[in-house]
């Protein structure tokens, strides 16, 4: 059962997508993948939680977790299986799930991508699209994708427990 999505959400998560999709390329024409350059990005992403506007290494986590909250919580009350389980195991829904969780993080990921942004300019002084992506969908899309589930299973235990007790 699939829920249904405003068009404003449809059209954030389209947007969130392009601009992925563009800032990959992007880094792809400009930079290459060469040892080099994987070697500078992961040194990047892994000096950035300890440098300035370290707030959105919990911001957007924190965003992402209140997103899989909500989203867990309606799973648990439709009796849905769990998020990742039913994500990796279905292929005939795969899309959807993933189509779900876009939706539901994609002001997050647009966030992200905008802080990075800004933290590349005022930090490192270049523009590195690839790491833009990999950080926005690192703190804001893997959170939500891990903590649906275990919400959702929280959720039907207190549903449970609750009609029960």
């Amino acid at each position: 059962m699939v829920r249904t999505a405003t068009r404003m959400q449809v059209l954030i998560a389209r947007l969130a997508v392009a601009l992925i999709v563009i800032l990959l390329a992007l880094g792809l024409l400009w930079y290459g993948t060469s040892m080099e350059v994987q070697k500078r990005l992961w040194t990047d992403i892994l000096e950035r939680p300890g440098g300035p506007m370290t707030f959105r290494f919990i911001l957007q986590p924190s965003m992402a977790a209140i997103a899989a909250l909500y989203d867990g919580i309606t799973d648990a009350r439709e009796g849905r299986p769990p998020y990742l389980r039913a994500l990796v195991s279905g292929p005939e829904e795969h899309s959807e799930y993933l189509r779900e969780a876009l939706i539901s993080t994609g002001r997050i990921i647009l966030l992200g991508l905008g802080m990075d942004a800004i933290y590349q300019a005022t930090v490192l002084g270049r523009f590195y699209p690839g790491e833009m992506v990999i950080v926005a969908l690192l703190l804001a899309f893997v959170p939500y994708l891990i903590l649906r589930g275990p919400f959702a299973r929280i959720a039907r235990w207190w549903i449970t427990r609750r009609s029960a007790g």
